[in-house]
């Protein structure tokens, strides 16, 4: 399933069909499984994913950095890891204690840093060329700071956002 969404003038959220082969996407696999994931992105077009968790491993099977990577190569899509779009681990915490607030501001000086600025750029790079997924842990994209990447790179291509929920098992 794909969700988009904008703002009107208004303030008021939008959300409309995305066109396939065009925008930006986030997906986060939470209760999820790695098929499921490979499943949604080819779903949905993607032929990158822009991996944004500061550690790429995972609990859940095939979703550590090596075994997502090669899951995505068999289906043709892309992997890039950027560390430094990460999450603080102080920001992970304050998500993970339900203070999404909190979580906002440590990102945001957080982003303010070198090696975010660095991944940041890369990230907008690989998005202007390339239907690019980012991805992280939190199935809900409002607690999670894919959403905060997502819109800084969309300011910049001028692309769209849509959110990719992957079904669950």
């Amino acid at each position: 399933m794909v969700m988009t969404s904008g703002i009107a003038a208004s303030g008021i959220p939008q959300r409309a069909a995305q066109p396939r082969g065009t925008g930006v996407l986030t997906i986060g696999y939470e209760a999820t499984t790695v098929g499921r994931v490979v499943e949604a992105l080819a779903d949905a077009g993607a032929d990158h994913l822009l991996d944004v968790r500061a550690v790429p491993q995972s609990r859940k099977p095939g979703l550590s950095k090596r075994l997502l990577a090669g899951s995505l190569a068999a289906a043709g899509i892309g992997y890039t890891h950027l560390r430094g779009l990460g999450t603080p681990k102080a920001g992970r915490d304050a998500v993970r204690h339900g203070d999404v607030d909190a979580m906002r501001r440590i990102y945001a000086t957080h982003l303010q840093t070198p090696e975010a600025q660095a991944d940041l750029a890369q990230a907008i790079a690989v998005a202007a060329g390339r239907r690019a997924c980012l991805l992280c842990f939190e199935r809900d994209h409002a607690r999670c700071h894919r959403d905060i990447v997502a819109r800084l790179i969309c300011e910049v291509t001028g692309a769209t956002v849509a959110h990719l929920q992957p079904k669950l098992p």
